[in-house]
C-alpha cells in the first residue's frame, strides 16, 4: 500500500489572543469596532494563551518521544507560531522534530472591510454585507476585501496535497485558526455545508483545543485519517488552564 496520509494529524487552535479578550470587551460594551493596533497578523497571544499553549506542550510531553509531533506546520500569524514555539519549549515535539514551517495557506480567514466589527458593527456600517450574508449563508458570502470559506477550503486543498506528497506517514501537528480547523474537518471528512455549518453551530473550536486524525489502513485502497477527537481540551483542565472559545476578532464575518 502506497502511504498517502500522515500517521498522525493533530489539528490545533492557537491560544487565546489578544484579539479575542478585546472582541469580548467590545460585544460587552455593546460597541461596533474591535480595538485593536496591530494588523491581524501580528495580534499576540494573551498571557493566558501563552499558559494554555504550555499546557498543551506538558500533554504531548506525557507522550513517549515516538509518538509525539515530528512535523509541525502553523499559520504564518503571530498567535499560531507562538502557541507551536511554547508547546515546542514545553517540550511537545519529538526529538527529531524541526522548527515549526510557517504556511501561508494556514492563515487566518480573511475579514476584508468587515475586519475588527463586531455583530453590532457590521449591522451599522455595512448593512448590506449583513443582508447578503443571510442571502447567501456564512459558507458561501466572501465580504469586499475577504474570503469566503470556500475560499479558504480552496487553499486548504492545496495544502493537503502538499501533506499527502510530503508527510506520508509522518506525525504532523497543525496550528491555526478556528476557521481552519473546521474547513479541514470539511475536506477530510467529505462533509455537506450543512454537515460541517452543524458542527459550527454547536460550538466555537477552544483555544489550543486538539482536534485529532489517525490513519486506519483497512480504509479504502491507500487508507484513510479517521476522526480520534475533536475540541479535546482535557489538556488544558488537566493543568488547570482555563478553557477559552472566544471566536476570533471578526466572527460575524466567519
Amino acid at each position: 500500500m502506497a502511504l498517502r496520509w500522515p500517521e498522525r494529524l493533530w489539528i490545533v487552535r492557537h491560544g487565546e489572543s489578544a484579539g479575542n479578550v478585546a472582541r469580548d470587551l467590545a460585544d460587552a460594551a455593546g460597541i461596533g469596532r474591535i480595538a485593536i493596533d496591530e494588523r491581524d497578523v501580528d495580534v499576540p497571544l494573551s498571557a493566558l494563551g501563552e499558559t494554555q499553549a504550555c499546557a498543551l506542550g506538558h500533554w504531548f510531553a506525557q507522550m513517549p518521544e515516538h509518538e509525539r509531533p515530528q512535523t509541525v506546520l502553523t499559520s504564518p500569524y503571530l498567535r499560531a507560531l507562538r502557541t507551536a514555539d511554547i508547546i515546542r519549549d514545553c517540550g511537545g515535539f519529538s526529538p527529531e522534530a524541526r522548527r515549526p514551517t510557517p504556511d501561508e495557506r494556514l492563515r487566518e480567514k480573511e475579514f476584508g472591510v468587515l475586519d475588527r466589527l463586531t455583530t453590532h458593527g457590521i449591522r451599522e456600517l455595512h448593512p448590506e454585507q449583513a443582508e447578503f450574508r443571510k442571502l447567501l449563508g456564512k459558507f458561501y458570502h466572501r465580504p469586499p476585501g475577504g474570503e469566503s470559506w470556500c475560499d479558504v477550503i480552496l487553499r486548504l486543498r492545496s495544502a493537503l496535497d502538499t501533506l499527502s506528497l510530503h508527510h506520508a506517514g509522518e506525525r504532523v501537528l497543525i496550528v491555526s485558526h478556528q476557521v481552519v480547523v473546521l474547513c479541514l474537518r470539511y475536506l477530510l471528512e467529505c462533509l455537506t455545508e450543512e454537515e460541517i455549518l452543524a458542527i459550527d453551530k454547536a460550538g466555537n473550536v477552544a483555544n489550543c483545543s486538539v482536534t485529532e486524525y489517525r490513519f486506519d489502513p483497512s480504509q479504502g485502497q491507500n487508507g484513510e485519517l479517521k476522526l480520534h477527537r475533536y475540541n479535546f481540551t482535557a489538556p488544558l483542565e488537566h493543568e488547570g488552564a482555563p478553557v477559552t472559545t472566544q471566536p476570533d476578532a471578526a466572527i460575524a464575518a466567519r
